[in-house]
């Protein structure tokens, strides 16, 4: 399933943001057991704002922040938040380009960077953001590779609506004086696919080539049956079908448009498996855990062709630039 930059981008506080002088009055007591501070002077629903995927709960921390600095220029997570790129679980940090100073601070969970290249900066409806090339390219220098492929692909895939290539990227950062993380980002524009429609798709298929799997095909259109069906991945040597979203992806408000589309999927799974192709299923959390999707995998017949990269795999536990786990997720 697709899922495109403008249907992830975050252009509102997933909460209702209540200053203290707004409270003041509309004559509402900001308890602490009522409202959280999500910023100084800026509180929401307590009990809503616990209840919030992590991703959510960062949205509101960014919105609440640029309640406050209207003015600030928004780059890396925080700037992904308003332009759809991905970003997973609850990031620590607001992240604030600032051009004109001579070196990058800390003020709280505030960081304030710069740096020896500049960024071009855009508008996101009133916000101020690093562009998106830039703020793409930031993010594939500092993220853990998997994560940073994720973004790499959502840039350059014309299906997430992306803004680039894969060529362009590279052209820049061979441009670009900073070399920090440089290896990190090179690594990811050698295996950016323009053809991914997912961040999930984009993980799953690093893990997989980690784990030592075939290498599959993407987006492998079929014929069945007088039906055009499209699939995340095919290992071609086997046959078998892979498809990185589960059925979360078919997840909607309406329960009835729900249900039949996965009664239509039901379908579409059975036609591919009376044509021959067996079938796996995982989700992101999967990917994470590595285990369920290499179970699914070796279920669905999938060889393994290439050396296991424990490092690599080792690094999908590396997350610094999060909050403490609660449950890895992504827009």
């Amino acid at each position: 399933m697709t899922i495109s930059l403008d249907r992830r981008a975050i252009n509102q506080s997933p909460l209702a943001l209540l200053t203290a002088s707004e409270a003041r009055m509309l004559g509402i007591g900001l308890s602490a057991r009522q409202y959280a501070p999500v910023r100084a002077g800026i509180y929401v629903d307590r009990a809503a704002y616990e209840k919030l995927p992590g991703w959510q709960r960062y949205a509101v921390r960014v919105h609440a922040f640029v309640r406050k600095h209207p003015d600030a220029v928004l780059c890396l997570e925080s700037a992904a938040v308003l332009l759809g790129l991905p970003y997973f679980n609850e990031p620590k940090d607001i992240h604030v380009y600032d051009a004109d100073r001579s070196a990058s601070r800390r003020f709280g969970d505030v960081a304030v960077h710069t740096g020896a290249d500049p960024r071009a900066v855009g508008d996101v409806r009133g916000v101020l953001t690093t562009s998106p090339v830039d703020t793409a390219m930031d993010l594939m220098r500092v993220l853990p590779l998997a994560q940073g492929l994720a973004v790499a692909d959502a840039a350059v895939s014309p299906k997430q609506e992306g803004f680039t290539s894969v060529r362009g990227m590279r052209d820049l950062g061979l441009s670009q004086r900073n070399r920090r993380g440089r290896g990190r980002m090179n690594w990811v524009l050698d295996h950016a696919d323009d053809r991914a429609e997912s961040p999930a798709e984009s993980v799953s298929r690093a893990v997989i080539g980690w784990c030592g799997f075939e290498h599959p095909e993407l987006q492998r259109e079929f014929h069945y049956e007088g039906e055009d069906d499209r699939v995340d991945f095919l290992f071609p040597s086997v046959g078998a079908i892979g498809e990185a979203d589960g059925w979360g992806k078919y997840d909607f408000d309406d329960p009835r448009k729900a249900e039949q589309h996965l009664r239509n999927e039901k379908r579409r799974e059975d036609r591919l498996r009376r044509h021959g192709h067996a079938f796996a299923r995982w989700d992101l959390s999967d990917v994470w855990k590595i285990t369920p999707l290499v179970t699914a995998l070796r279920a669905a017949g999938v060889p393994l062709k290439h050396p296991r990269e424990p490092a690599k795999l080792a690094s999908l536990k590396a997350r610094p630039r999060e909050k403490p786990y609660r449950a890895r997720e992504t827009t």
